[in-house]
């Protein structure tokens, strides 16, 4: 039975989620600002956090850089009130792994839930566990990460990324098809958020990102990864 973290200020909203997962047959635990949730993920281990951005105390953006800062690699969705798009960005270029914006329906984050879940557990067999792909050298058993042999801090979803990328080489991959396939639900977020994940895997692992080498932009389609 995976084991979920609710960080959430906002008493009917944090109730509500717990009721509705528990009937979802997962384990819930719950902190009501950021500074007890920090301490909670300190103290406890969790499958799955679902963190809300504007918080007192501690916001969320904060508590999951002092998480990732800690070594702590637990999968992280930011619950982000609507317009907060600046911040989502920079959250999950700090290290979450999705996000989800209220109003929300219980299906959509059910299905995010069970998405990140999956792909946190599940790895490909055909993938092999250490892999080079330009700079950048991937366990994706282990989700560690090196440059120069020197640890790389990824989230989940930019490992997810490049695992379908690997298992996809040499193919035209969509943005429409990463959306579906990596995040793993119907109600997508814009692509822009594919483009960004895309931009800062380059950044790792192209020798010169301003003029890709390895992930080729396929014009008013998507990505291609080539041999490298």
């Amino acid at each position: 039975m995976a084991r979920i973290l609710i960080v959430e200020d906002e008493p009917n909203m944090r109730l509500g989620l717990k009721d509705n997962l528990e009937f979802e047959n997962f384990e819930v635990a719950l902190a009501e600002d950021g500074e007890s949730g920090l301490r909670m993920m300190e103290g406890q281990n969790f499958d799955l956090v679902l963190l809300d951005i504007m918080m007192p105390k501690l916001s969320g953006i904060d508590m999951c850089k002092a998480v990732r800062k800690k070594g702590i690699e637990v999968p992280i969705i930011f619950l982000t009130a609507k317009g907060e798009e600046l911040d989502t960005v920079l959250g999950l270029e700090i290290g979450a792994d999705d996000y989800i914006t209220k109003p929300f329906s219980l299906r959509e984050l059910l299905a995010r839930v069970k998405a990140v879940l999956r792909r946190s557990t599940d790895k490909p067999e055909n993938i092999s566990t250490d892999t080079q792909i330009g700079n950048l050298t991937v366990n994706f058993k282990q989700y560690e990460a090196y440059i120069d042999a020197l640890p790389e801090k990824m989230s989940h979803k930019e490992f997810a990324i490049l695992e379908f990328f690997v298992a996809n080489k040499n193919q035209i991959v969509s943005r429409s098809q990463l959306l579906q396939e990596v995040w793993g639900y119907d109600s997508q977020p814009t692509t822009r958020t594919v483009d960004n994940f895309v931009l800062r895997l380059r950044q790792r692992i192209e020798l010169n990102p301003n003029d890709p080498k390895i992930i080729l932009t396929v014009h008013g389609v998507g990505y291609k990864m080539v041999a490298n």
